[in-house]
């Protein structure tokens, strides 16, 4: 698999299943190298993921995450595998231990010790027997790893990482725990808005879930941001490093700064604007930001 230096991350739940179709052809046209997409309370990944891998022919679908308590390990490796054999090699799997709310409070499962749970969990996968047509080569796997442990566990026993919420900072750190020749995947939000008020509105709300969730408050802390930043919706400090907002040049900057940092492909989320729980990307900005552009 090649990954390209740039794609896109959207919330697919927002849109129809021919609106998905429809998009991820638009994505594909613009020249981004993967489209990756979250798992929550939502559609399965893996049915996502085989409608967008059916109605594409070159782009890469990438789950960004499929959640390890949805299936068991032996369900993910055969549906890696397969949707690998289907598509030509397309399909790039991000694993995630989601977070307690989502496994307690809407699956009704014990939440386990996050690292220990992934390394079991990826020994399963590693153990699995499989009987149909393998993929034309051995399938990938990144996991969403924020802090150190789970990062040196995406070098140890994965192909790389994909961390969500983070800086070009954090991206220098998690290249230098990954070590060389492993995938490094962030997903970077950008915002076309210059004005700094309406922003950082824009950049609040689309931030406004993640604050009530541990996993990326402990990383927030190690990253040097205080309980004084996630009050009131997010300080302007938080929204700037999390949101890329302003020109097109600033945007790209950051972008940049991810790549300089040690990062081998950004995907970028187009916050959009509207009232919808999930609203949709601005498409208009991901067509400036396309490669080649």
């Amino acid at each position: 698999m090649k990954l390209s230096k740039l794609g896109v991350w959207a919330a697919m739940d927002a849109f129809t299943a021919e609106e998905a179709k429809a998009f991820a052809r638009r994505v594909e046209s613009w020249g981004y190298g993967a489209l990756w997409f979250p798992e929550a309370t939502g559609r399965n990944s893996f049915v996502q993921a085989a409608w967008l891998l059916a109605n594409t022919s070159r782009l890469i679908i990438a789950t960004g995450i499929a959640n390890i308590y949805a299936r068991d390990p032996v369900a993910t490796a055969a549906a890696q595998k397969a949707l690998n054999e289907q598509s030509g090699g397309r399909f790039l799997l991000g694993l995630g231990v989601s977070h307690i709310p989502l496994v307690e409070g809407f699956r009704g499962q014990r939440y386990g010790k996050p690292v220990e749970t992934m390394r079991g969990y990826l020994a399963g996968m590693k153990k699995a027997h499989y009987t149909a047509p393998p993929p034309p080569e051995p399938p990938s796997t990144v996991i969403a790893a924020l802090g150190p442990k789970m990062l040196a566990l995406s070098a140890e026993a994965a192909d790389g990482a994909h961390p969500y919420n983070v800086t070009p900072e954090h991206t220098a750190e998690a290249r230098r725990i990954l070590g060389a020749g492993r995938l490094l995947c962030p997903e970077q939000k950008v915002l076309a808005e210059t004005d700094p008020v309406a922003a950082r509105a824009k950049g609040r709300a689309s931030l406004a879930i993640y604050l009530s969730l541990p996993n990326y408050l402990n990383n927030w802390r190690r990253l040097g941001f205080t309980d004084a930043d996630f009050a009131d919706g997010g300080s302007d400090r938080l929204v700037d490093a999390m949101v890329a907002w302003g020109d097109e040049a600033a945007i790209r900057a950051r972008l940049q700064a991810h790549w300089d940092a040690g990062a081998d492909h950004v995907c970028i989320q187009a916050v959009g604007g509207g009232e919808d729980r999930f609203p949709k990307p601005d498409e208009d900005l991901l067509k400036r930001l396309a490669p080649g552009a």
